[in-house]
Formats: C-alpha cells, structure tokens, sequence
C-alpha cells in the first residue's frame, strides 16, 4: 500500500504537467482510503487473543502511522505544487514582462511609423501643391508662348508687308532719283553725295546769287569736310566763288545759310582780315577768304535731293 503512494507520488513529480497535480490528490486520497478500510477489517476481523493470564488484549492500532504518513504525503504535495505553481508563475511572469516590453517597443515603434506617416503626408501634400503650382505656371507661360508666337506672327506678316511696301517706296524713289537727276542735269545740275549742285557761268554779288539759288529752292553751297571742300574747287576750275558762308549779322561771327556756326574752316593764310567791310566767304583754290558782299563772282548752288 505504501509503495503504491510513492509510486503515486513519484508519477506526479516526473511527470511534470498541469493536469498531474488534480491525479495525485486523487491517488493519495484513495491510497489513504484504502489504508483506512483495511485497518478497519483488520481491527473488526481479528479475533481477541487470550493472553496467558487469562484476560484478552488486542494488537495496537496503526492509525496514528498511517494519519502521519498521510501528512507527510499531502506536505510533499503541497511543496511538489508550490514549486510548480512557483516556477509556472516565475515563466510566465516573465513572458508576461518580455510581453509588456516586446509592446512598448511595438508601440513606440508604431508610433514612429505614425510620425513617418505623417511627415511623408505632409511632404506628399507639399509636393502636390508644388505640382499644382508648376502646373498652373507652366500652364501660364504656355498660353504666353501662344500669345507671343501669335504675335510674332502678326509682327512678322506685318514686318512683311511693310518691307514689301518699303522696297515698293525704294524703288520708287529711285525712279524719282533718277528721274530729277536726269532733269537737274539737263538744266547744268550735277549731283553729287545725296545732292544736286549748280555753277553759274555768269558773275553776280553775294546776295543776287543766294537769290538765285533760293529761287530754285536751294541755296549757296554749304562745305562740312574736307571731300566737298575738294568737290567745290574741283567744279570750280579754281575760280572765286560765292559759298553760303558770312558774317553780316555779327561782325567776326561766321554762320551758314541754314544759321549754323562755322565749324569747318579752310581759310587762306591771313584770312579772314576783315578790310573793306568784308563780310562775305568766297572760295578759291588756295582756299576761302573774305571779300565785300557786293564783290561780282561765279557761285555755286546745293540743293538736297532728298
């Protein structure tokens, strides 16, 4: 019988499962049972021995051994479950706290991937609304392109016609050139650097020549350079001629024809002096020189052709 309580008591610590602990109280309770029932056959059955002295004793009862034995059985039960249930309790006390951890690291791990949303959100909408904005300038500058090119083709179709209407005008002046040269020549005109120039054969003053170029809507020759200065005595043949050149409105104030000052200068050596009331340029060969307004000399007469 007591070998069958260790053996009971034995399984139970080898075996190591939660559902072992319910079986061992089982076996113990019927071992201590059955412990129990033989004694009491035992104590019911035997029959009273007669001692030699003539009165009857009885064997001594084994319940106190088996009252403790059957503690001693529950105590190691009670100490094999508080280790299991101790042990069980340290594991998952510390599954439970590696659980706890593993959820605060989850958590926060959740909640940076949430902050990493969120910025990646606003970056998204950040981006749209660069799109939208480059779209919206892109879509601008577009219809400003079609505006331009519209433009540039109405300013070419007009730069077109109007070169076409310019190069009509050109020729036609050029026909007109030709033509008023053609008729100047014919009447002693010549042309020359973008004007017509007249020498008169006969000799008259100063001022009846100026007339007479005034006349034929010109005037006495103005000289600028050095080339017309050459052009006036070349067509001259050297003679004394009347240029548009005097100082009759202020004594010593040299003035064109057309009331600007004298900035050209191709004086003789000496001149101008100023004798005689000498207030008028005549020019020669050697170069200009003053002489009296009613002096008789050739004249030459510009007009500008266009």
């Amino acid at each position: 019988m007591s070998n069958n309580v260790y053996e009971d008591v034995f399984g139970i610590e080898s075996g190591g499962r939660d559902s072992e602990h319910v079986e061992m109280m089982v076996d113990i309770y019927e071992s201590a049972d059955v412990i129990s029932d033989q004694d009491f056959r035992t104590n019911t059955q035997q029959p009273l021995k007669q001692t030699g002295s003539g009165s009857l004793k009885t064997s001594p009862r084994p319940t106190p051994v088996c009252l403790v034995l059957l503690c001693f059985l529950l105590l190691t039960a009670v100490i094999v479950l508080s280790v299991y249930i101790y042990t069980n309790y340290t594991r998952e006390t510390k599954e439970r706290d590696q659980l706890l951890t593993n959820m605060v690291n989850i958590t926060e791990e959740r909640d940076q991937l949430l902050t990493n949303m969120v910025n990646i959100t606003e970056e998204r909408d950040q981006l749209l609304s660069n799109i939208v904005n480059i779209t919206e300038e892109r879509d601008l500058l577009l219809t400003r392109v079609k505006d331009f090119s519209s433009e540039k083709d109405q300013l070419e179709k007009r730069l077109s016609s109007e070169k076409d209407s310019l190069m009509k005008q050109k020729d036609q002046l050029q026909q007109e050139k030709n033509y008023l040269k053609f008729l100047y020549e014919q009447d002693g005109w010549f042309y020359y650097q973008s004007s017509f120039y007249f020498i008169s054969s006969e000799e008259k003053s100063w001022s009846e020549s100026r007339r007479y170029c005034t006349d034929r809507k010109a005037d006495l020759t103005i000289i600028n350079n050095r080339e017309e200065q050459d052009f006036v005595k070349k067509t001259s043949g050297g003679a004394f001629v009347w240029i548009g050149l005097t100082d009759s409105a202020k004594e010593g104030s040299w003035k064109w024809v057309d009331g600007t000052n004298m900035t050209t200068r191709f004086w003789r050596l000496f001149e101008p002096n100023g004798h005689r009331g000498e207030n008028c340029a005549a020019s020669h060969s050697s170069g200009w020189a003053d002489y009296p307004c009613n002096a008789k000399f050739k004249w030459i007469c510009e007009k500008i052709a266009f």
